[in-house]
């Protein structure tokens, strides 16, 4: 009996030991509101910041650009805020590798509305792999601040949108890959997002 209780005990405090780890891992912020230290720039288009945000906007000529995480994340959640102030057509990439402005990766779409933001996007590759259901395209708040939020755990990926989950992918091509986080501005001119408030949680 004294055996049997001391193994108890050993699993309870095992138990214990592993969720306060687990619960003590905190988001933190990877722009700091100043410069782009910790990001590297990609293409010719425009990366800066702003009155504490940080801005893409389409350059004279008009290309993709990115602007890429000099670390790299397998799996995490992440946080970020953004508003359209014209076109809006972006998005934020994760798993990601670039190459000029070549991009081998996964982007969440941040697209203008209608065209599924929050849906998941593979670049030079099988293309969408899943888009938000038309009932939720209306959650995007065009001209305003949103809040996107991306969970990838091995071969799982979620998003939400101003707190509304969009979708909900098992895909194991994601899950055999890491790399950096990307912000993408498209092709085609006239495009200005803002971002703030960007904090990853590694899992």
């Amino acid at each position: 009996m004294k055996k049997y209780i001391q193994t108890v005990t050993a699993i309870i405090v095992f138990v214990s030991i592993a969720t306060t780890g687990f619960s003590q891992k905190k988001y933190h912020s990877i722009f700091n509101g100043k410069d782009l230290s910790g990001w590297k720039i990609y293409g010719t288009e425009k990366w800066y910041v702003d009155k504490g945000d940080l801005v893409c906007e389409s350059g004279p000529e008009k290309k993709y650009g990115y602007l890429g995480t000099i670390n790299q994340y397998k799996d995490f959640e992440l946080t970020i805020d953004f508003k359209q102030e014209a076109d809006g057509n972006s998005g934020v990439f994760f798993h990601s590798s670039i190459d000029g402005t070549t991009i081998s990766g996964w982007q969440a779409e941040v697209a203008p509305p209608g065209l599924h933001t929050g849906g998941i996007y593979e670049s030079y590759g099988r293309g969408w792999l899943i888009i938000p259901d038309s009932s939720k395209e209306k959650v995007l708040k065009m001209g305003k601040w949103n809040t996107m939020k991306i969970r990838v755990v091995g071969d799982h990926v979620t998003t939400w949108l101003n707190g509304v989950q969009m979708i909900d992918l098992n895909d194991e091509k994601i899950g055999s890959r890491s790399g950096s986080i990307a912000l993408q501005i498209h092709q085609g001119g006239g495009i200005k997002v803002r971002f703030r408030n960007i904090k990853i949680k590694e899992i």
